[in-house]
């Protein structure tokens, strides 16, 4: 595949115009101006590249599969909206709605351009992992892992149950595209023994392990009562931290644990949306630490699945609370926000990708850059933050397969998928 004359945002700074991109098997083996392509490969398998951008598919971080049937319900609600919403609305699932909710995710995210995800884990996963395998999608997928006897009697488990779940899940339902990880759905809800044992079992397998971290005040007061330390120290102290886990949200942090973050190696994702009721993240200092961080958008019911929304939220923030008081004009510049969506999503992924260069795998996005809300731009790289939307993304490619072409969906009914949806609304 020959992806010819086209405008290439090969990773958060460097843009190249009237290239072609050249794809074998699920790898890019070369790039170069488009004429150069021309006399060295001829007109073999061509895609036109006019008119558009490409660039490195983007990766949400942390989603909820689970509660994509949830949209609408959580906005405005009093906190905490995981005992009052998401954990009743999760105890009664099905096979079949989590069947409908992964099929209406992949819709999503791949019309918006996320191409890669990792899910923080619900029940019924192995319908889940069917549907994304199907999809084309690059998914990092666990169950909820909680040993809380106060849950419902229909999700209440305790830790060797627990742990069955998750190892069945990976040794059944791991792929070339899916993988699974390890996970602790929230320290609370998880005994020590049990904290010990996911870290163990994901070390043997050489998988990540991820989990909801210092996101509310009352989850953090909540470990410091039970152990006298704060989430990450605790963690540490248990000698269980490795630069194979992913901290989701990591708002709410003393300099103790960013240093404990920064040392480990670990992978943070904030969510933007759902975090501003929450907390700011102090990211600059993260990102100083040289820390890396990613974007989530925290699942369906909080807002969508565009990173592209995600993006554009971060950065007001940012500026709002970090920049303008310090007076930075630019505290949250537009490279770092791309670097952010477009490319250390894949280290949380374990995935080489986030680059359009030779050697790395063919894991890209097209933008339809002919519509007047992107054209004419003086820079593309701050025209990605401001203006791109999810419905500008046209294309998609994965590991060298198109899933989505010129807004058609390759590998998914849309039609049927979108039927089953609004019968269930409807009912």
């Amino acid at each position: 595949m020959i992806i010819r004359n086209t405008t290439v945002i090969k990773d958060y700074e460097n843009v190249a115009n009237h290239v072609s991109v050249v794809i074998e098997n699920d790898e890019i083996t070369d790039i170069d101006d488009y004429r150069i392509i021309d006399e060295k490969y001829g007109d073999k398998d061509i895609v036109k590249g006019e008119n558009k951008w490409f660039m490195p598919g983007l990766v949400d971080c942390h989603t909820h599969t689970g509660q994509q049937l949830l949209k609408g319900m959580v906005l405005d609600a009093k906190p905490i909206i995981w005992t009052r919403i998401m954990l009743p609305f999760e105890s009664a699932l099905s096979p079949d709605k989590m069947k409908l909710m992964a099929e209406l995710s992949a819709l999503e995210m791949i019309k918006s351009g996320t191409l890669g995800f990792i899910d923080a884990g619900s029940y019924f996963m192995e319908e889940a992992c069917k549907v994304y395998e199907k999809s084309g999608l690059i998914g990092r997928i666990t169950a909820s892992t909680m040993d809380d006897q106060s849950l419902p009697e229909s999700i209440k488990t305790n830790s060797a149950e627990a742990l069955k779940v998750l190892d069945d899940l990976y040794e059944k339902h791991s792929s070339e595209k899916i993988k699974i990880y390890y996970s602790l759905r929230a320290l609370n809800n998880c005994s020590d023994d049990l904290i010990v044992k996911v870290f163990e079992h994901a070390r043997e397998r050489s998988t990540f392990v991820e989990s909801h971290m210092n996101e509310y005040q009352q989850e953090v007061d909540g470990i410091v009562a039970r152990s006298g330390k704060r989430p990450y120290v605790f963690l540490n102290e248990l000698g269980v931290l490795t630069d194979k886990f992913i901290g989701a949200h990591s708002l709410l942090l003393s300099e103790e644990e960013t240093e404990i973050i920064r040392e480990k190696d670990i992978k943070i994702c904030h969510c933007p949306f759902s975090n501003s009721g929450k907390a700011v993240a102090d990211t600059p200092n993260l990102l100083k630490n040289n820390i890396t961080v990613g974007f989530g958008t925290d699942g369906a019911a909080h807002g969508g699945l565009s990173i592209w929304n995600e993006i554009k939220i971060f950065r007001n923030i940012m500026n709002i609370y970090h920049g303008v008081p310090n007076r930075i004009y630019n505290v949250m510049p537009a490279a770092a926000l791309i670097k952010m969506a477009a490319c250390n999503g894949y280290q949380l992924l374990d995935e080489k990708g986030g680059k359009i260069e030779k050697g790395y795998k063919a894991n890209l996005i097209g933008i339809n850059a002919s519509t007047s809300a992107l054209i004419p731009t003086g820079n593309i790289l701050h025209t990605l933050v401001e203006s791109v939307n999810a419905n500008d993304v046209s294309d998609m490619i994965v590991r060298g397969e198109f899933v989505m072409k010129d807004r058609e969906i390759k590998t998914l009914d849309e039609e049927e998928i979108l039927a089953k949806a609004k019968k269930y609304m409807d009912q």
